[in-house]
């Protein structure tokens, strides 16, 4: 295989990969459908002679992956047909092995040389980028004719603000700048006060920095901070944009008006992490310690000094960066219901987007923030819910998700819980309030590929009564197969159509993680070690084990027997996690009081003597996480991590030791003197620990200190999304659940919560009565007396006098369906108003 030193770091679609360079010819698989660079790779084993390619200028990975996004494979098929791409059996060749691109993980990417710059511009396609080009100086200049720069210093408050109501023709400077000029970049998201000042709806208060007296004092100081910071920018003096006070905390508000007044002075990227990644690409040197508009300087500084970019416009300029080093890591990927029975798919699909309800609240625009439209959902569908604050924030919810989609992002239309209608990808538009139409006026712009329309194997029962949801990397991997398999056998790409998902799979070298597994590589890649903490059933453990199979697994990808994108509870995931800890890339281990140091770091053990007549000898034997480290440290290209559940349950200082130093992220690689061995001992940079801790047994202040500030701790909550649109007879599972929890948090505290986990056996909602009122009686009741101290009046109040007679102290004697019925009435029915 490809020596390390050859592979430089790549990132496409928000995904790290290491390069293995092209060595002036490609291989083609006999039968697969995946270019390889390495005739020794380990996936090609179908012969010895092997078709080749002629690649010249070694970039022909990068004109697949430019030919189509990963999950067009027909885009994939078209451009391989239309330059001879094909392999021995006359198959399109449409994806890269691992021995052309590996996922790597960004720490990983950090430590490599990035793509160099020149073979990038030689690939990269400017002339294609002309209309981008135009829709950017078309917006820019549409601003500038509403808003002319001369009318700036007497521009009224109402002009610039948002919060105003949606109503008007003439809308203020801030909605164009977030909602109404994409092409321009987007600064959407988070709250509104990057904006400097708005009003809280109509009929509100305006908010501003509390150093101003009132909200006209706020706007002359914000007014006149933008004025100053466009003249410096123009007179060549971005860096002192960081002295005007009035504008410091809208660094966004203020990039992206500077595109529109001085488009010569900066290049148009809002986010500072946005420019120090590019800083440290173009240069491979740690990024200068600047402020904001300092730093922005620094990038700007280095454009204008490379030649090779002389005579490209900065909107140019920025377009190559995000082509050859994007730093975005998400791509969201939700379901959204084409209306009843897939009423509305024929508007959808001939109008370019996809389209909800809840009209009774009007363009989500028009909200300054996510409390501002709950409140105005809250009153306009109050009485819909029956005033069950649950069921309307868990709406409230679908509709808001809406307008944080964002170009590239995946939408699956649906009919049902199992018809896919079609997949699309969001476009520049994005969310939209299409008043013209008479109902269903949210919509978000979608560019559809029916291709996938199909049927799913099994059904997404809460698809069936949830508009819109989150769809994870496995159910994605299931609909990419089912698209698979409606290829036409008769092609002459037959091979697609066995049912399998090679022909998908192959267009696809890695997918972003789930939006619930990202803050836990988010911690890792800053921390080194992240703790899950939560009440029980919050599923801990269970999202700690689906990390690992996703992120390892997807890490090591030549793992035989690994599959990232399998399904908890299927037989394929739990062969991974065997695959994984065979390889030594994961461990487990529970800690508890008796768990020492010398069963984690190293400590002496009783051995048998094999001298005869021996007894029994003291060894010095290495513990788990040292064991770890000395294979991590063997094989530097993988992650390795260690699972430690229970974490809580340990002497955390005694079992560490010396370890609590070398921990931290920035302590990696230096070494500590064991104090019984007498050698010398570190920590690799590649490995990794997730904690997980029961707050119900104890609460995350009672850590050692030093401890506690070496991990990131992410805090699992109860979450009735995964059971949303799920029911047991009439009972809806997600609001048995927010109702008791509700009740536990008003009578006990958070942390005695329960978890969804506990509806979800097997990783799937429970659907009977039998298995629900088994649940209940078998382990929720038992917690809940656990809580409540055997306190019957206080177990009454939590299930309802229906279920528990406190006078007996027992729970009452109910049949199943019973008992299903008990919980409904109490804690639906009677739960409204709560």
């Amino acid at each position: 295989m490809a020596d390390e030193q050859e592979r430089v770091a790549v990132t496409y679609e928000g995904h790290d990969f290491a390069l293995t360079p092209s060595p002036g010819e490609v291989v083609l698989p006999l039968n697969g459908r995946k270019m390889h660079h390495d005739l020794r790779c380990s996936h090609l084993t179908d012969s010895e002679v092997l078709p080749r390619f002629p690649d010249p200028d070694r970039l022909l990975w990068r004109r697949i992956l430019d030919s189509a996004p990963s999950g067009d494979t027909e885009g994939r098929i078209k451009f391989a047909r239309s330059i001879g791409l094909l392999g021995g059996s006359g198959q399109t060749i449409i994806g890269l092995c691992s021995c052309v691109l590996k996922s790597i993980s960004p720490t990983q990417a950090e430590t490599m040389r990035p793509w160099p710059l020149a073979e990038a511009r030689a690939a990269f396609d400017g002339a294609g980028c002309e209309e981008t080009l135009r829709k950017r100086d078309d917006a820019a200049r549409q601003i500038r004719e509403a808003f002319p720069w001369e009318e700036w210093p007497t521009m009224s408050l109402e002009r610039f603000a948002l919060g105003q109501g949606g109503s008007s023709t003439t809308k203020p400077y801030c909605y164009l700048i977030e909602f109404g000029s994409d092409a321009l970049g987007s600064i959407a998201g988070g709250s509104a006060r990057k904006h400097l000042i708005y009003r809280k709806g109509p009929d509100g208060d305006w908010w501003h920095d509390s150093r101003y007296a009132n909200a006209e004092e706020a706007w002359e100081h914000v007014r006149d901070g933008i004025i100053t910071a466009v003249t410096a920018a123009r007179e060549g003096r971005l860096a002192d944009i960081d002295t005007i006070a009035a504008v410091r905390s809208g660094p966004a508000l203020i990039g992206k008006t500077l595109r529109i007044y001085a488009p010569e002075s900066n290049l148009p990227i809002y986010g500072t992490g946005w420019i120090q990644h590019f800083i440290e690409r173009l240069t491979s040197e740690p990024v200068p310690k600047l402020e904001g508009w300092a730093l922005r300087a620094r990038l700007k500084n280095i454009i204008d000094a490379d030649e090779s970019f002389a005579g490209w416009s900065y909107d140019l300029v920025v377009l190559f960066l995000e082509w050859w080093a994007n730093p975005r890591r998400t791509q969201q990927i939700v379901k959204i219901a084409a209306g009843h029975d897939g009423a509305l798919w024929d508007d959808c699909r001939a109008g370019g987007y996809i389209a909800v309800g809840w009209d009774d609240v009007p363009d989500l625009r028009t909200f300054a923030d996510k409390d501002e439209f709950l409140a105005a959902f809250t009153a306009a569908y109050n009485d819909e819910y029956n005033g069950f604050k649950s069921k309307i924030s868990a709406k409230a919810n679908e509709v808001w998700k809406l307008q944080g989609l964002r170009p590239g992002d995946l939408v699956v239309a649906n009919s049902g819980a199992s018809q896919i209608l079609g997949v699309g990808r969001v476009t520049g538009e994005g969310y939209q309030w299409r008043e013209e139409r008479a109902d269903h006026r949210h919509t978000v712009g979608v560019d559809w590929d029916e291709s996938y329309a199909t049927r799913l194997d099994e059904p997404e029962r809460s698809w069936a009564t949830v508009t819109v949801k989150d769809v994870p990397a496995a159910l994605w991997n299931r609909i990419r197969r089912a698209k698979s398999a409606q290829f036409d056998p008769s092609s002459t790409d037959a091979e697609a159509a066995t049912g399998t998902a090679e022909a998908a799979a192959a267009a696809v070298a890695a997918q972003p993680l789930d939006a619930e597994l990202r803050p836990l590589a988010d911690a890792l890649e800053r921390r080194g070690q992240a703790v899950l903490f939560g009440p029980p059933g919050t599923g801990k453990t269970y999202l700690a084990l689906r990390f690992a199979v996703r992120w390892l697994g997807e890490l090591s990808g030549d793992l035989p027997g690994s599959d990232p994108y399998a399904e908890p509870g299927t037989e394929s995931f739990g062969a991974t996690l065997d695959a994984l800890s065979l390889a030594g890339r994961l461990t487990m281990v529970t800690f508890h009081p008796s768990y020492g140091y010398e069963d984690f770091v190293e400590g002496f053990r009783p051995v048998k003597n094999e001298t005869p007549g021996g007894g029994l000898s003291l060894d010095l034997t290495s513990g788990v996480f040292k064991r770890v480290c000395e294979a991590a440290a063997a094989d530097p290209a993988h992650p390795y991590l260690v699972v430690v559940d229970e974490l809580n349950r340990g002497h955390l200082p005694k079992i560490f030791g010396e370890l609590v130093t070398l921990i931290e992220k920035d302590k990696r690689g230096l070494s500590v003197t064991l104090p019984l061995s007498q050698q010398p001992f570190r920590i690799p940079p590649n490995v990794f620990l997730i904690g997980t801790m029961n707050t119900a047994d104890r609460s995350i202040r009672t850590l050692d200190a030093a401890i506690r500030r070496r991990f990131a701790f992410l805090e699992l909550l109860p979450d009735s999304g995964p059971l949303q649109g799920c029911h047991v007879g009439e009972l809806h599972l997600a609001d048995l659940l927010d109702a008791l929890n509700q009740r536990i948090r008003t009578l006990l505290d958070r942390e005695k919560q329960i978890g969804h986990a506990f509806f979800l056996p097997g990783g799937a909602p429970v659907d009977s009565a039998g298995e629900l009122a088994g649940i209940i009686r078998g382990e929720i009741l038992p917690l809940l007396q656990e809580y409540a101290y055997d306190d019957y009046t206080l177990l009454a109040a939590f299930l309802g006098d229906d279920l528990v007679d406190a006078d007996t102290h027992t729970l009452k004697d109910l049949t199943d369906d019973g008992l299903v019925t008990a919980l409904y009435t109490e804690l639906q029915v009677n739960a409204g108003g709560e």
